[in-house]
Formats: structure tokens, sequence, C-alpha cells
């Protein structure tokens, strides 16, 4: 295998390793904090990947001549409507299930089912797509036989500029601290006067926004249907899991840790034997650390 194959194959790692960490981060919060295995989350992205696609029809109606910056209209939208659904799903659905895992397992995947009937009654079942802005077509050959695509590039861009932000707002505002207040200990939290109700809220829907943004970001690069949300939910729990379900920090690891093992075996073996051995594997290391591999000390 010569460089050039190897540096292409080492970037689609880091492509695949950006949407499972958009993904699984919103999951990471939520389940971290709350404990909620919300099987809907993948809904959510696909949420954002069709508000996205609605921006794109409003621009070429409305404003055509604007189409190469539509993106950054398209971003903003996409987390701002799936942050304001996650906020009024917590507050009139998922609350109610708190300390039930098995409920809350079962009723966020009916509401999947439904979420993905109401995306075939609106837009169809048929797969929409929206178009690549001009400057993000194309490929930049950094050396001859090497050529990433600048879309890729750019989404790997706003990947890390979503981390980075996400990290900020955790453990360089106050309401980070209250969050991690209520990670830490829930009952302590509420004696010394955090809301803890609203804090979940706010969570959830910072979980719900961060997975529109990851749709946001998969439109770039393949199509959207009512299902597309499937594709990376499961993944985005074995992240979750593998790396510890209240460390971001194993999150990261776990998901780039996945996402270049699945993509070099892809390229040596089939799809879904890659896919079988990645699960065999996480299965092996979850067998001997039961918590991830980075899981933090919690006291609920």
């Amino acid at each position: 295998m010569g460089f050039d194959i190897a540096v292409m194959q080492a970037f689609n790692g880091v492509s695949l390793f950006s949407i499972l960490l958009l993904m699984a981060i919103g999951l990471a919060i939520v389940f971290g904090l709350m404990g909620v295995i919300n099987m809907a989350h993948g809904e959510l992205m696909a949420l954002g990947a069709y508000m996205t696609y609605l921006a794109a029809l409003a621009f070429e109606h409305w404003a055509p001549n604007w189409m190469g910056v539509y993106l950054f209209v398209a971003i903003p939208f996409a987390f701002c409507v799936t942050f304001a659904f996650g906020y009024l799903l917590e507050r009139g659905f998922i609350r109610f299930f708190y300390n039930r895992p098995l409920d809350t397992l079962l009723a966020t995947w009916g509401l999947s089912l439904i979420l993905q009937q109401t995306y075939r009654s609106i837009f169809g079942a048929q797969e929409v797509s929206v178009p690549l802005p001009v400057w993000l077509a194309g490929a930049w050959e950094p050396a001859e036989g090497i050529q990433l695509p600048i879309n890729r590039i750019f989404i790997l861009g706003l990947t890390a500029a979503v981390a980075v932000g996400v990290y900020m707002l955790l453990y360089r505002t106050r309401w980070g601290m209250k969050v991690r207040a209520v990670t830490q200990n829930r009952a302590i939290a509420g004696a010394v006067g955090i809301d803890t109700n609203r804090v979940d809220a706010l969570t959830f829907a910072l979980g719900s926004g961060l997975a529109g943004i990851a749709g946001c970001v998969f439109t770039m690069i393949g199509s959207t249907n009512p299902g597309t949300g499937q594709l990376y939910i499961v993944d985005s729990f074995i992240v979750v899991v593998f790396g510890g379900v209240q460390s971001l920090v194993g999150t990261a690891l776990s998901a780039l840790t996945i996402a270049q093992g699945q993509t070099w075996l892809e390229f040596l073996v089939s799809g879904s034997m890659a896919k079988a051995t990645i699960l065999l594997l996480v299965i092996l290391v979850l067998y001997f650390r039961p918590n991830g591999l980075f899981a933090v000390r919690s006291r609920n």
C-alpha cells in the first residue's frame, strides 16, 4: 500500500470521526447527566438535515445569488430548530420517564418511529439532497496522488469548533458548572439551590441541537431520507459506551478509535465484517472495563 493511499484512508477515518463525534457528544451529555437512553437521537439528526434542506430551498427561491453562503445560515438554523424541539420534547415527554431506563428506551424508540413517519408524510419517502456550495467542491491536493475533499476538510473544522464550544460551555461557564454539579450529585445540587429540572431541559435541548448540527453536516456528504438517523445511532451509542458515558474526552477518543478502525477494516475486508469486528473488540474491552475506557466517578 502506497503512502498516498494510507494518507487518504486515514483522512477518511477522520471524516467519519467528525460525524460520529457530533452525534455522540449530544448523546454523551444527555446520557451522562440524566441517564436517558434516547433512541430518537438519530431522528433529531434527520430533523437537522431536513432543516438544512429547507434552508437551501429558501435560498434557491428568494436569494439565489447568495447560495454560496447558505450553509452559514443553515447550520445555526438547524441547531436552533432542533434545540427548541429538544426542549419541548424534554418538558412534554422525556421528563415523565426519568429513573425508568427501560421505559425511556421503549418510549424514545416509539418516538423515533413516529418522527420517521412524520418526515415521510411531510417530505416524502424519497431521498432529498442539498446543493454543495461551489467553494466546497473539488479537492485539495497537498502532494501528488493525495486528494482531500474540501467539503470534508470544512466538516473537520466545523467539528473542531463545535467541540471547543461545548468544552468552553461546560467547563468555563456558570451554567456548565451547574450541569457538572447535577451530573456528580443531583440531590446535593438541588439542595444548594440549582434548578435541576431546568438544567435537565436545557441539557437535553443542547444535545438535540448538536444532533441537528450533525444532520446539517450529513447533507454535505449524502442525501437525506426519513431513515437517515438510523445510519449512525447504533455507532453513536457504541462510541458513548466505549469511551465512558460521562467523559467528553473519552467520547472524542472513542469516536476517533472506532472511526479509524472501521475505515481501515473496510479497506482490508468487507464493510459488514468491519462492523462486526469493531463490535467484537468493543465487547471485549467492555468486558474488562464495564464503565468504558475513560469513565469518571460520579455520586448519584
